[in-house]
């Protein structure tokens, strides 16, 4: 079985939820502190084993471009402000040996059209799918479980999260087997943003 070495991030997406603070920049782009969601997303995926990073951008996307690509003059200018540490911190963003690949995604058409645009990239490989949207914290990341469940069981597998009743339009959803006393269980059905009803 080959391992998990690709990811795709669909984040071509228009930000509605997180209005008016994703009218001008991309929803991540917002900060926690000082890293943007989706610095989080591509640290847990590079922490996972994964070596290349596919992001499904849009048209008005190009700050994430922008965030992981080198940037010569802030680095020469860090440096003659002897600030070498934060120099080194940002051009270690993105480590040698793990690669961006950045997709046009014409028109913002749902979570599957976004996945389907990398396809070509994929083949016939695992790859992860990983939403910047939530922060998940936890002693072990999210996508390293999933990494080490799939290695194990051959299986997909996917991270899901209780969420209120009132928020279930604004998600995928799915309907699954009872968990019992492990932490997988089958999904045997899923839509994306369904009334609550």
């Amino acid at each position: 079985m080959k391992p998990v070495r690709k990811a795709i991030f669909p984040v071509a997406g228009l930000g509605t939820l997180f209005l008016p603070a994703t009218k001008a920049q991309p929803k991540e782009m917002l900060t926690v502190i000082d890293k943007p969601l989706i610095h989080f997303a591509v640290g847990e995926a590079i922490a996972a084993g994964i070596t290349h990073l596919i992001f499904v951008t849009g048209r008005t996307k190009r700050a994430i471009d922008d965030h992981f690509d080198a940037n010569p003059e802030l680095d020469r200018l860090l440096r003659s402000k002897d600030r070498d540490d934060m120099a080194d911190e940002l051009r270690d963003i993105i480590p040698a040996g793990v690669t961006c690949i950045y997709i046009r995604q014409a028109e913002a058409r749902g979570l599957g059209h976004a996945v389907s645009c990398a396809a070509p990239l994929i083949e016939d490989e695992p790859f992860a799918v990983i939403l910047a949207d939530d922060l998940m914290e936890g002693p072990t990341p999210v996508l390293s479980q999933l990494v080490k469940a799939h290695a194990s069981t051959g299986q997909s597998m996917l991270a899901v999260n209780a969420v209120p009743d009132y928020e279930i339009s604004s998600y995928g959803v799915v309907d699954a087997d009872d968990l019992g006393a492990g932490r997988f269980a089958r999904i045997r059905g899923i839509v994306e943003k369904p009334a609550a009803d």
